[in-house]
Formats: structure tokens, sequence, C-alpha cells
């Protein structure tokens, strides 16, 4: 099981890489569309700042890259290998598989990005800020 103060825990649920007491997200439902990437300024938690640059997630489409190629690795092996599907039929698998996980994949590069830069502290959970 993965437990707070984790990277992976962070990564994963998308919350505050320094406290993880709050979604860095406005909407934490990746599927809405319109809001999939519209994160928060900063932790109301622990003041910690998700917009340390204007374009630090860019960075994260590098991430994003590694994550299709994996999703779409896992799509061909699931779709050929153990359907015993067609090469062009494991194709259509892939294009619906990266399709479908878009918003997950977006989400996921931006959380392991920021989780690069910042870690968990644990005097910053545990403190209430007024």
């Amino acid at each position: 099981m993965i437990n707070k103060g984790s990277k992976l825990y962070s990564i994963f649920t998308g919350t505050c890489p320094k406290c993880h007491q709050e979604s860095m997200y406005f909407n934490p439902n990746p599927y809405m569309l319109a809001d999939t990437l519209k994160i928060k300024e900063k932790c109301s938690h622990c003041q910690t700042k998700y917009r340390m640059e204007p374009s630090f997630f860019f960075g994260s489409m590098y991430v994003s890259y590694g994550l299709g190629v994996a999703f779409s690795v896992a799509a061909f092996i699931i779709s050929f290998f153990f359907f015993s599907s067609t090469l062009t039929t494991a194709f259509i698998a892939i294009v619906i598989t990266l399709v479908v996980f878009m918003p997950i994949i977006m989400r996921l590069s931006r959380n392991i990005w920021i989780n690069m830069f910042m870690s968990y502290d644990e005097n910053l959970a545990k403190k209430h800020f007024d």
C-alpha cells in the first residue's frame, strides 16, 4: 500500500508534494476535460507554490511522452499476445488506450514532474496554517 509521506502517494493522488494534505488541482476528476490541467497557485495548508516559474510544467511533456510509450506498449502486449489480435487491431487498441487514458497521463506526468523537484516534509504536514 502507498502511504502518505512517499512520492508515489503524491504522484498517484495528485496531492501537494510537500504536505500531502490537499489536491493540487481544482477538480480532482481528470475526466472533467475543461479542468484537467487547472492547477491551484499554492497549497492552502503549507503555502507551497505549485507554479515555481511560468513555464515550469513544460518539462512534464517529456514525462508525458514516456508515459504514453509505456501505456502503448502495455496495450500492444495485452492485445497482441493475450488476445492474439492482428497488428491492425493492436494498433487500434493502442490508439483507443491513449485517447481514453489521455487525461490520466497528462496529470500523472505533471505529478511526476513536480515530485522530481519537491519532497515530502513531515514538519509541514503537521503544522496548521491559519
